[in-house]
């Protein structure tokens, strides 16, 4: 029996020394300790290994190259073995010879090394202490002794004063090895000044920095989370002649990019990409950032794609990024996507993870997703802030979620989260949306006991409350609150003042024609010229032109739309087809008539219920007009009134259209399910109804 041991002590330091070597700057770097660091792992000898094989493994540290020192015994058992530090020897276990070869192995000595830096990490941080644990063990110390030491250290402290007592001790021949220990160990504790001073003792004692000493540096920075350092000290590299390799250059894409600057970042990965650097996830979580913030979603998606097929997994920081980026794109669908991934990988979703799927459900009204998510994280016991509250909150109000709003309201108050003005909106605003004038009431009065005092969007909601309710009088109330509040009323405020007017009784337009003269002049003279000055000779479209020059863009169809409504309601069909027809030439309507060479259609999805009916009756003319002319219909007529229901109306535009066709005895029937909110008729019975309803007019006239 034998066993195979290293033939000498310093077959354990040729790794120590072998660093920076030919081979090792042949073959791509390790991309471990955040890109900027080799590991630097030692393997040490087992002294009671029986019959197993016993190497010492190389190691690097920081790819530094130590000229190679032999002791006296490595020099001896060379010329008795006649072996070189790489060869091995048989030696029988049982012979006295192997425990005198295991004593005096290297074995024995990197413990006692290892044991010093334990106790330097442990002791005061003053020079005698720390002196007096190195002197133990001073008489036997070489170069390769004082990197062990400090490698192993984790205290910054006594680790400056521990190379302080080996610079005056030792003769280095690459001294910079231990400035880069140093640095190391300073950067285990984060402390950039500390480090960027030792530099400057570097340089003072004339040790030239290499890449390992700016790649360590640069590595405590991104640590520290100071993005622009990392990029000073980057840049400083080439006036001390120092070229940095692939993966310090990889590392420096996500401190140019968390530093702001976007072109550096993307044109060093381009390069990357060139070059076949080899990144971490770090560096693609930062490319996705910056395309977020950008606004690029797409590019979001292709470096994640490109991430993949260099054979990167992603982490839960990237796909959290993604998470976050698809809200901002409103594309909740590939959210979804990312989140099923998060789970087939094995990860476990964060808080990040659950907050950022609130937010992109949330906003993309993305009603029962959202509503999962969140009881998700309450059963989960993940605590909402304010913020995600809100959101879901919103959400709910947007969607007629109700019942669901008025759970998370309570669940948000049980949790200890007070409610802020925004809450307090979306439930206001949820509630009056439906009519709820007592729970609109009920939180605002919570609102004001929290200390909140109503805005615009709150007064709003509640003039439309009472405005639905035909509570005239409060309506009125709450408009003078707004300027006893000081608030000036906006576009929107005025457009529900209008809205309300629709809903109201002929007999208490008055009422309210005052406040919209107060709101908005222009606006107030023409709806007077609707409801008090009928047989004024000014002329209206003219009025209405110059109103609609006057208001925002976003505003102008349901100004229209309001004011088509408001001649329905007082049987001015004129005006309303004026109004239609300076909407048209406004292009505040597009598209609502469309003609092919099979079908001609009127669409009515963006109309409201008067102006949709005004839209037929010019339709109805227009295809009366088109046959006197002698014109061929099509196979297919169909009117096009959108599917489905307004959350909060209690019937659509369809289901309005429908009783009114009826009235008309038009020939149009609803479509196939398939093609929901379509009624179509084929041209025979279009002109029929068309020639009968010309006769019927001719007799009345």
């Amino acid at each position: 029996m034998a066993c195979s041991l290293c033939s000498s002590p310093s077959s354990l330091y040729q790794p120590l020394c072998n660093t920076l070597s030919s081979s090792s700057r042949d073959s791509k770097p390790r991309n471990l300790n955040n890109n900027f660091y080799h590991s630097s792992k030692l393997n040490t000898l087992s002294s009671q290994s029986r019959t197993a094989a016993l190497q010492i493994t190389n190691v690097s540290l920081q790819d530094e190259k130590i000229p190679q020192q032999e002791t006296s015994e490595d020099s001896n058992f060379k010329e008795k073995t006649g072996s070189s530090s790489k060869s091995y020897i048989w030696v029988n276990p049982k012979s006295s010879k192997a425990s005198i070869l295991r004593r005096s192995s290297y074995d024995a000595k990197y413990t006692s090394l290892i044991n010093a830096a334990k106790s330097l990490n442990s002791c005061s941080a003053n020079k005698d202490d720390v002196f007096k644990v190195l002197n133990e063990i001073s008489d036997k110390l070489i170069e390769q002794d004082a990197v062990v030491i400090l490698n192993n250290m984790s205290n910054s402290d006594t680790a400056l004063l521990a190379l302080k007592f080996f610079q005056e001790r030792l003769k280095f021949k690459r001294e910079v090895v231990a400035y880069n220990v140093s640095l190391k160990v300073i950067r285990k504790g984060r402390d950039l000044d500390k480090a960027e001073k030792l530099f400057d003792e570097m340089l003072e004692r004339g040790v030239k920095p290499d890449n390992v000493t700016f790649s360590t540096i640069i590595s405590c920075a991104r640590l520290c989370n100071l993005a622009d350092k990392a990029v000073e000290w980057f840049e400083k590299m080439p006036s001390f002649g120092v070229d940095p390799d692939d993966v310090t250059l990889s590392t420096m894409i996500d401190s140019y990019g968390r530093a702001g600057n976007v072109e550096k970042a993307l044109s060093l990965y381009d390069r990357a990409r060139t070059e076949n650097w080899r990144l971490d996830g770090t560096t693609f979580s930062t490319l996705i950032r910056i395309y977020k913030v950008s606004g690029n979603f797409d590019g979001c998606l292709n470096v994640y794609e490109e991430m993949k097929a260099l054979g990167v997994k992603a982490n839960l920081v990237i796909y959290n990024t993604l998470l976050d980026a698809m809200g901002r794109a409103k594309r909740p669908w590939q959210a979804k996507k990312f989140y099923q991934d998060i789970i087939e990988s094995g990860l476990s979703p964060s808080y990040a993870t659950y907050t950022a799927l609130l937010r992109a459900y949330g906003r993309c009204r993305y009603g029962d997703d959202a509503i999962k998510i969140y009881r998700e994280m309450k059963e989960k016991e993940l605590g909402l802030n304010v913020v995600l509250y809100n959101t879901i909150l919103a959400m709910c109000a947007d969607l007629g979620y109700v019942d669901e709003a008025v759970e998370i309201f309570e669940d948000m108050k049980s949790s200890g989260i007070e409610p802020d003005s925004w809450t307090f909106s979306s439930m206001i605003t949820m509630f009056s949306c439906c009519g709820k004038v007592s729970e609109a009431e009920n939180t605002l009065n919570e609102m004001l006991e929290a200390g909140f005092q109503p805005n615009i969007f709150i007064l709003t909601s509640l003039i439309q409350c009472y405005g639905k309710a035909q509570r005239i009088d409060d309506v009125v109330k709450t408009f003078n609150q707004l300027f006893e509040l000081f608030i000036t009323p906006d576009d929107r405020f005025c457009g529900c003042l209008l809205n309300v007017m629709t809903q109201t009784p002929n007999e208490e337009l008055s009422k309210l024609v005052e406040c919209v003269e107060r709101a908005n002049p222009k606006l107030g003279y023409v709806v007077k010229l609707l409801v008090e000055d009928q047989d004024s000779e000014v002329n209206f479209k003219k009025e209405a032109a110059d109103l609609f020059d006057s208001i925002s863009t976003e505003v102008k169809k349901a100004y229209c739309n309001c004011l088509i409504d408001l001649c329905v309601n007082l049987n001015m069909l004129e005006k309303a087809c004026e109004l239609l027809d300076l909407g048209l030439t406004l292009e505040i309507y597009t598209d609502i008539q469309s003609r092919t060479s099979t079908q001609w259609s009127l669409n009515l999805k963006s109309l409201s219920p008067g102006a949709a009916l005004t839209a037929l009756h010019v339709w109805m003319n227009d295809l009366s007009k088109a046959l006197e002319a002698g014109e061929q219909l099509p196979p297919l007529l169909g009117i096009n009134t959108g599917h489905g229901k307004h959350k909060y109306s209690e019937k659509g535009l369809a289901n309005v259209f429908e009783s009114h066709l009826k009235q008309l005895n038009a020939p149009f029937h609803e479509a196939a399910p398939d093609k929901v909110g379509w009624f179509l008729t084929t041209k025979v019975a279009a002109e029929s109804w068309l020639e009968s309803r010309k006769s019927t007019e001719a007799v009345a006239a």
